[in-house]
């Protein structure tokens, strides 16, 4: 069957705008402010054999494998076994294909004249789900049984009747079952949305042309990534990034990848890269797959489809045992975020080596707690601390973004309103503005990160996640200059000051907690950066004068309010490499 470019354009756009509505109906029915606040979930729908076709809404470390887990469903259950109206929930990244255990899976199959012909799924990030420490992230895990409840693929839901006994096996193994049976019901709402737009869709195509419609969208984007590839020089190239701990021990631990190009294929190879390691910042395989597709989207042309059929020119090479496919009992909570975003920084690298006008700087590593304890009506809460996020890498051509939602998520992470959290929490946010000097310079500049502190008014388990304030900071790239690090300090009420550990619980009293987040990498030499932009920057608060002065060679007039142009170009003479 010859198909029509026009038609294939449009079921493309009609499943994107399907995984769009799942995401809506998600973000208002959702009870967790993790996810009507700060879109910590991700829509997606496969094929009938779990490959995906559209994963247009949320988070894209979510929804990369999400292929996996719906392979693993199939594993689990054949089609014979499946019925129209069953639903299915899973998370374990060893069996299920899940990244890590707090992002479930709600995997829902769509029939259409008696067969399965697609599935449609929600990944989120739940509040809790038990373990050693509330609010999913216990970074004092040595394996995964420390870490919460570990789900297989499970029938949720029996021809349209959920399980009620499963369903309180779910609620009490969390601290906050007014979250996740809220939750959950959002969860299967949005897939049941997507689902009848599927079926909406099929009754149009019919069966065998909208099978074979789904076809030609992933062979369209494998040849869109092909041709991307082809226009890279064949050759070995490489890159590395860096964790200097395992959440236990100062231990620089390298994670490094070899991208070997070769006609319109490509092969990311991670030997090198550590052995698997004590703490919970080992990846799962879902994970890395998802990671490095993440890099080769976000490095190509960013119209190119963002499928499964997209990697097929791709192969992977993540040895057994290492950080990036570790053995069981590794625990791996963090992998989405660390070693997620060090995944994406060394295909980055490497990729760099390859075309290097499309270089990418890299992001200010988040390094933001997470918070819990008790309303005053005896409910759990926990707050993740999203205001304290960092800033975002150069490119060539624009700055990085300013305080943004993370690396894994490009952006897709919302940073709440802090009005709206001091409504929800017992907190008091009392500073929470861009941070002088952070961004890394250069002639387009990194992202700044912010100062952000808070007064906790109840007691709290803090669970610290900072692994931007390691020695190793986000990159430049094309001569640009290495971002700020970040800091954490806890100032208690009976007036004690002291440094967090960058991973460790501390149960402190009403205290207040103040962090300097991380800033994005510059890019390109900074003696090159537009005198105009560097004025708004100081103007802005976002470089300060010296700096204007010291790195970017521009001096501005005694009033501060334009620049000197004459001076600036002696001082730029001055301040330029020795031929």
């Amino acid at each position: 069957m010859k198909l029509d470019p026009v038609t294939l354009a449009l079921v493309q756009n009609r499943l994107d705008h399907i995984c769009q509505q799942m995401g809506w109906v998600m973000t208002r029915t959702a009870r967790s402010p993790i996810f009507s606040h700060a879109h910590d979930f991700s829509c997606f729908i496969t094929d009938a054999e779990g490959t995906i076709i559209a994963q247009a809404d949320g988070i894209p470390i979510h929804t990369g494998g999400g292929g996996f887990a719906v392979r693993a469903l199939l594993d689990a259950f054949s089609k014979d076994d499946i019925a129209d109206g069953d639903v299915f929930v899973l998370s374990d990244p060893y069996v299920a294909g899940g990244n890590h255990l707090p992002d479930w899976v709600i995997a829902r199959p769509v029939f259409f004249e008696d067969r399965i012909v697609a599935f449609t799924c929600n990944r989120a990030h739940q509040s809790d789900i038990g373990g050693g420490a509330a609010g999913t992230y216990n970074p004092e895990a040595t394996e995964i049984f420390h870490e919460g409840i570990r789900l297989p693929v499970l029938r949720l839901v029996r021809q349209g009747e959920i399980l009620d006994d499963l369903w309180q096996l779910l609620m009490i193994n969390t601290r906050t079952p007014h979250y996740l049976d809220g939750d959950l019901r959002a969860m299967l709402g949005s897939t049941r949305i997507g689902a009848d737009h599927m079926i909406e869709l099929f009754v149009k195509l019919g069966v065998e042309e909208g099978l074979t419609y789904f076809e030609g969208i992933l062979t369209h984007a494998d040849n869109r990534l092909r041709a991307a590839i082809g226009g890279l020089p064949d050759g070995v190239y490489q890159g590395a990034d860096w964790f200097d701990n395992d959440c236990f021990e100062t231990v620089d631990i390298p994670i490094c990848v070899t991208i070997t190009v070769s006609g319109e294929e490509v092969t990311v190879d991670f030997t090198g890269t550590s052995p698997q390691i004590k703490g919970f910042k080992n990846s799962s395989i879902a994970n890395t797959y998802s990671a490095v597709y993440v890099a080769l989207s976000s490095f190509f042309d960013p119209t190119i489809p963002r499928n499964e059929g997209t990697y097929r020119g791709v192969t992977i090479i993540a040895p057994e045992g290492s950080l990036v496919n570790p053995r069981p009992p590794a625990p791996m909570t963090m992998n989405t975020v660390f070693p997620g975003c060090q995944i994406i920084h060394a295909c980055w690298q490497a990729l760099g080596q390859a075309d290097p006008e499309q270089s990418c700087a890299g992001w200010g590593h988040n390094s933001f707690p997470i918070s819990s304890g008790f309303q005053s009506n005896g409910d759990r809460f926990v707050m993740y601390h999203w205001a304290g996020a960092s800033g975002g890498g150069a490119v060539d051509g624009r700055d990085g973004f300013p305080q943004q939602g993370g690396l894994n998520s490009l952006c897709g992470l919302v940073v709440p309103n802090v009005e709206t959290f001091e409504q929800l929490f017992p907190v008091d946010i009392i500073r929470h503005e861009i941070r002088c000097d952070s961004g890394g310079a250069g002639e387009f500049r990194g992202g700044p990160g912010v100062h952000y502190e808070v007064d906790l008014q109840t007691p709290v388990q803090m669970a610290f996640r900072g692994e931007g304030s390691s020695k190793f900071p986000a990159y430049g790239a094309g001569g640009g200059q290495p971002g700020g690090v970040g800091e954490m300090t806890v100032h208690t009420e009976d007036g004690e000051t002291f440094t967090p550990p960058a991973y460790g619980i501390r149960h402190i009293g009403p205290s207040r907690f103040a962090m300097a987040s991380p800033g994005g990498g510059g890019w390109g030499d900074p003696l090159r950066r537009d005198v105009n932009a560097v004025l708004r920057d100081v103007h802005d608060g976002v470089v300060d004068r010296a700096t204007a002065s010291d790195i970017y060679g521009v001096q501005l007039t005694e009033d501060g309010k334009g620049v000197d142009l004459e001076a600036t170009d002696r001082r730029r003479v001055e301040l330029a490499p020795v031929a």
